[in-house]
């Protein structure tokens, strides 16, 4: 309990720092907010103009692709406002020798990573999910109950976990290669993928996106569930959860060797 009381602690300290320097560029904010909300909504403009030539895509309509597509950007936006900072151990902290200050602390590694930095342009993703989920929910194509309501809210988080997993796992080969950025990004994108029915993928794709980076269990296979009258959400959001603590665990203990390796930058 006192552990945890002071990372608690520390938070808040890592936060109001970081909110101080962020107050010093209130322009580089809102045009980063801006741009992450029009980049969601040019993805709704291409449902659109996909359903303009084809009115149902493997039996799904408009509508249902749209809570789908909602669905799949809260958990998203989660981990980009919390854990972005990772993103920096994949691109530039190992290679440029800056992961030392983590070392010379007294404090959890990962932690460190994500208590320095939150990132507000995953305010856009979280306002766009949020409206496309209100939008569906007023279309009465959403069942609602207790139990949907409470699978819903353990989906968000186990799905947030997953996306972190995934970036942390990736992001922590550069303790080997130096720099992993590419890797990541190639990885982390096909969540892209998982906002569509994986059916109308071929068997190699929706194999890849639904066990080897399981993204697929973020999205499209746990928010179908809530679109389904006769289809409980209890075994898919079960299998997402364990799914979340496995990938997480796998990408912490690859995390935890990799500190191990770590060697600075040198001269």
């Amino acid at each position: 309990m006192k552990t945890i009381k002071r990372y608690v602690r520390l938070y808040k300290v890592f936060i109001a720092q970081f909110f101080k320097s962020l107050v010093q560029s209130k322009a580089d904010f809102l045009i980063g907010l801006c741009g992450f909300f029009f980049t969601q909504i040019t993805g709704i403009a291409f449902l659109y103009l996909v359903f303009e030539q084809i009115p149902v895509l493997e039996d799904w309509s408009l509508d249902q692709l749209i809570f789908i597509y909602g669905f799949a950007q809260i958990p998203r936006g989660i981990d980009h406002l919390l854990t972005d900072n990772i993103w920096m151990v994949a691109w530039w902290y190992v290679v440029n020798g800056k992961f030392d200050r983590y070392m010379l602390r007294p404090m959890n590694l990962f932690l460190q990573v994500i208590f320095e930095k939150l990132q507000p342009d995953a305010l856009g993703e979280l306002l766009v999910g949020i409206i496309l989920i209100v939008i569906s929910l007023t279309k009465g194509i959403v069942i609602v109950d207790a139990l949907h309501i409470l699978c819903f809210v353990i989906s968000m988080i186990a799905g947030a976990v997953i996306y972190t997993a995934v970036k942390l796992l990736f992001a922590s080969f550069a303790f080997w290669m130096k720099v992993s950025g590419p890797v990541l990004y190639t990885a982390y994108q096909m969540a892209d993928f998982a906002k569509y029915p994986t059916e109308i993928y071929a068997k190699g794709v929706r194999f890849v996106i639904t066990w080897i980076i399981p993204f697929a269990f973020v999205a499209y296979l746990p928010a179908s569930c809530f679109l389904k009258p006769d289809v409980s959400p209890v075994p898919v959001i079960g299998i997402e959860c364990l799914i979340a603590v496995v990938l997480f665990s796998i990408a912490y203990m690859v995390f935890t060797l990799g500190t191990r390796a770590y060697e600075s930058a040198g001269n």
